[in-house]
């Protein structure tokens, strides 16, 4: 089959969620607005996750995997995905099913005119201490790059892969998707979706990781800004 979407699903120490995740995924793709395919990036995991990642690929054709050496974070997993997905379109979506993989065809009905549609999760179901801790981060982050979103942690995506490829490989990079793209003279836009309580395992993010990194971060995006060099070829003879 041709995919027209590559679904990134990155992994790390989800073994009690994995068979959901094949259920759902596998119930969306029956529904799905293009061809899609799964790739999951399992992300240095030490308990049984790629056990099961193996199970689930071999019982589904359209199911793939990449496992790291060992555990390099949420960035490298999601870049790893877009440098090895070759679809037209990238879709990332955790994991922890906290997000529902139907949204996708509401994502899907932007792309056409959008380089990168991201969700933005309406009424959270998260911990008032994420909640808060989120929403100061996405205040900061927003006022360094201007990016006009509200979300960017919204793990619900979908990019043309031709934009996502050309995206640079750093530290926080999952909370600059947006930012990434319009630094690429691309088109972004935010679309309300469900959210859920996690059903099991742990969230591997705390305050630090929410609040204090992401202002870190935010200083190296400015750095990058100051020096990205963006280009269109005019022509070329091959």
């Amino acid at each position: 089959m041709d995919y027209k979407l590559t679904i990134i699903v990155p992994v790390y120490n989800e073994e009690e969620n994995l068979e959901r995740v094949e259920t759902e995924l596998s119930n969306y793709m029956t529904i799905a607005a293009v061809p899609t395919a799964i790739l999951f990036v399992n992300d240095g995991s030490n308990d049984k996750s790629q056990v099961l990642i193996e199970d689930i690929c071999q019982r589904n054709t359209a199911f793939n995997y990449i496992v790291f050496k060992q555990n390099r974070g949420l960035s490298a997993a999601l870049k790893a995905g877009f440098d090895y997905v070759d679809t037209e379109l990238v879709g990332y979506i955790d994991s922890d099913l906290q997000t529902s993989p139907a949204d996708f065809n509401e994502l899907l009905k932007y792309i056409d005119t959008h380089d990168l549609v991201t969700g933005v999760r309406s009424n959270r179901k998260d911990s008032f201490v994420k909640n808060w801790s989120s929403k100061i981060a996405n205040g900061i982050r927003r006022a360094f790059t201007n990016d006009g979103m509200d979300d960017t942690g919204c793990p619900l995506k979908v990019i043309k892969t031709e934009y996502a490829k050309r995206i640079p490989m750093f530290r926080g990079l999952h909370r600059f998707l947006p930012a990434m793209i319009l630094l690429q003279n691309g088109r972004i836009i935010q679309i309300p979706v469900q959210h859920f309580p996690r059903m099991a395992g742990t969230a591997n993010f705390g305050i630090w990781n929410r609040l204090l990194g992401p202002l870190m971060d935010c200083f190296a995006y400015l750095w990058m800004k100051k020096k990205y060099i963006n280009y269109e070829v005019e022509k070329s003879s091959k």
